[in-house]
Order: C-alpha cells, then sequence, then structure tokens
C-alpha cells in the first residue's frame, strides 16, 4: 500500500492550470471584483482540476480573521441537553452566520474550570466574535469580552452589559399578561415556581408575577429553584404543595418547570386544570408533551439566536454594538392546563 500522502495542490498550480499570474488567482480567493469573467471562469475550471483546496488558516493570519464565531453558553452540561430553547438559538444564530459564510463553535460554561478555559480560548485569536447565552451579572465571560473589546451580542439582557447588543424579549411584561390571565379564571391562591434568579429572565419573570398580583401577591407562595429544569419543577411543587396545600393556581417560570410540577400535582391527585391551573413560559416542546396541552408564552429563541448573530455580523462590518439591539414579540398561547 502506498502510504505516501497525496502532495497538497497549490495556488501556483492553479495558476499554471489556469494560464494567469498567482496574484490573479488570490484575488479570485479572496474576493476582489477586478478580475475578468474570463479569467474567473479558467481559475474555477483549475481549481476543480487540480484539487485545490483554500488554507483557511493562512488565510486567517494574512485577513486577521478566523471566520468563526463563538456562541458561549452559561449553563450546566445537563441544562444544555435538556432545554429546547437553547437548540433553537443555536440553530437560528447557524444559520445566519452559514448565509454569511461563517463557522459557529459553540462554547459549553458549566464549570469555574470552564470559564477560566474559555477566557483563555478569547484572547487567543481563534474567533472573530461571540453570542452570548444565559449571562448573569457579573459574569466573568461577560467581562473577558468586554477587555477583549470583541464583537459580542448577548441573549438576554443582563443589567451590566453597558451598550453592548443584544436580543431579547420583555420578560416582565410577559409573564404579567400570562399570570393575569391565569387569575382572570378565578384562582384566588396562585403560586410561583421562580428559576434562574440569578440572570435578567428569571428575575424579570418574577417581577411580573408580583405585578399582575398587586395586593394579592403572596411571597410565601413563591418557590425559588436554581434551574430552569423539568426536576427542579418537581422539587420546587413539591414545596409548595407542603406548604400550600389548597393552592390552586401555578406559574412555573419555563415549560419544562411546568411539565415537571404538573407530573407532581398530577400523582398527588390534582386535577389540572379543574384543581389547579399551570403555566409555563417558552412555548417549547415539553409545552405539548403535558397532558393537558400548557398554556404559556411564545419565546421566540430562533429568532433570538438569528438576530445576535445578525447583530455580531455587523459589528464586524464596522457597525455600532448600540444599533443592534432587538426586544421581540412574545405573545401568550393559551391551552387546556389553565
Amino acid at each position: 500500500m502506498n502510504t505516501q500522502r497525496r502532495r497538497r495542490a497549490t495556488v501556483k498550480d492553479v495558476a499554471e492550470e489556469a494560464g494567469v499570474s498567482r496574484g490573479t488567482v488570490s484575488r479570485v480567493l479572496n474576493g476582489h471584483p477586478y478580475v475578468s469573467d474570463e479569467a474567473r471562469t479558467a481559475i474555477d475550471a483549475a481549481i476543480a482540476k487540480v484539487g485545490f483546496v483554500p488554507n483557511n488558516a493562512a488565510r486567517s493570519l494574512v485577513m486577521r480573521q478566523s471566520m468563526a464565531i463563538g456562541l458561549i453558553v452559561h449553563e450546566p452540561h445537563s441544562l444544555f441537553i435538556e432545554d429546547p430553547n437553547i437548540g433553537a438559538i443555536l440553530l437560528g444564530a447557524n444559520a445566519t452566520l452559514s448565509d454569511a459564510d461563517y463557522q459557529l463553535s459553540c462554547l459549553i460554561a458549566d464549570t469555574s474550570r470552564d470559564i477560566d478555559r474559555l477566557t483563555r480560548y478569547l484572547t487567543g485569536g481563534l474567533i472573530d466574535g461571540v453570542i452570548i447565552v444565559s449571562a448573569r451579572e457579573g459574569d466573568p465571560i461577560t467581562k473577558a469580552v468586554a477587555r477583549l473589546d470583541l464583537p459580542a451580542a448577548f441573549v438576554g439582557h443582563p443589567r451590566d452589559i453597558g451598550d453592548a447588543a443584544y436580543a431579547a424579549i420583555d420578560n416582565r411584561g410577559a409573564a404579567r399578561e400570562i399570570t393575569r390571565r391565569l387569575a382572570a379564571t378565578g384562582r384566588k391562591k396562585i403560586g410561583m415556581i421562580a428559576a434562574a434568579l440569578d440572570r435578567d429572565s428569571g428575575a424579570d419573570r418574577l417581577a411580573g408575577f408580583v405585578d399582575a398580583l398587586g395586593n394579592d401577591f403572596d411571597p410565601q407562595r413563591v418557590e425559588r429553584v436554581p434551574l430552569y429544569s423539568y426536576s427542579d419543577g418537581q422539587k420546587g411543587m413539591r414545596a409548595l404543595l407542603e406548604k400550600h396545600p389548597d393552592i390552586d393556581g401555578v406559574f412555573a417560570s419555563s415549560d419544562a418547570v411546568a411539565a415537571g410540577a404538573m407530573e407532581v400535582l398530577q400523582s398527588a391527585g390534582h386535577r389540572i386544570p379543574e384543581d389547579v391551573g399551570v403555566v409555563g413560559f417558552d412555548d417549547s416542546s415539553w409545552a405539548l408533551r403535558t397532558d393537558p396541552p400548557l398554556s404559556t408564552v411564545r419565546q421566540p429563541a430562533g429568532e433570538l439566536g438569528r438576530a445576535a448573530a445578525q447583530s455580531v455580523l455587523a459589528q464586524l462590518r464596522g457597525e455600532k454594538a448600540r444599533d443592534g439591539i432587538q426586544v421581540l414579540e412574545c405573545p401568550v398561547v393559551w391551552r387546556g392546563s389553565a
């Protein structure tokens, strides 16, 4: 067997095959407009014949661009798999970046060691910009991005990002609206499983719940849990039932949390919606897995990913970060759970 590696075709090989200079080939490869159609056709044919593959690493050194955008997800590994919103954000961002010939690099920050490693990675010039999901206030990743002056856009709106670009929804207003609709069904003892209060989305959803109930708000009927997860929904609902067995309405701050809460309620013999009305937030695949289907808020996760990617690309073209702020609509979707 011949174990010799085949020699990689070069720009010189393409130029000789096409009968043009190496400079002309380079101009075509780098997208310069001042090349005749005849030369372009000859170069395209030569590339196909000699099997030339551009050396993107070398091109990146010349252009000082990696043509890669990092998507940093600051969540535990388990939630990255469980939360369909993260997948939708990723796919939305990837579609936009792919259209612009950029590669998406997915980076997960679970532990403090991950954060230290990612901070070092960001300094290496291996990515041109970042999209950051689930950042907290005071997040070390946010601080590293600001220090490096990387083009960046957040999914969500942490309060300490200054003029940085972000794509978000009105979490507070949407939570207020769906809680009012739940109360309008006649519920008098409404509780909340409030998740992820260390980030803007969780804190704003709790604030909207408080707004909606006004003088009827009872802080004892709020159960705080760390993550937007099914298991935290179960834990939160068990705790609420233990303290308030007569509860007749629940706002869960994500669909996964709501699904976990519904499982606990039904196992305890509570009928949904006859005994307890339940509403969630996201309109993710979790909302249609429950029985009955979940009333919720539609979060346009894919559109958020696309908007954040568009903002990073705009910054790479020289536009200002603050021009890339977008707040998307998030309507209530009413189903059988309430």
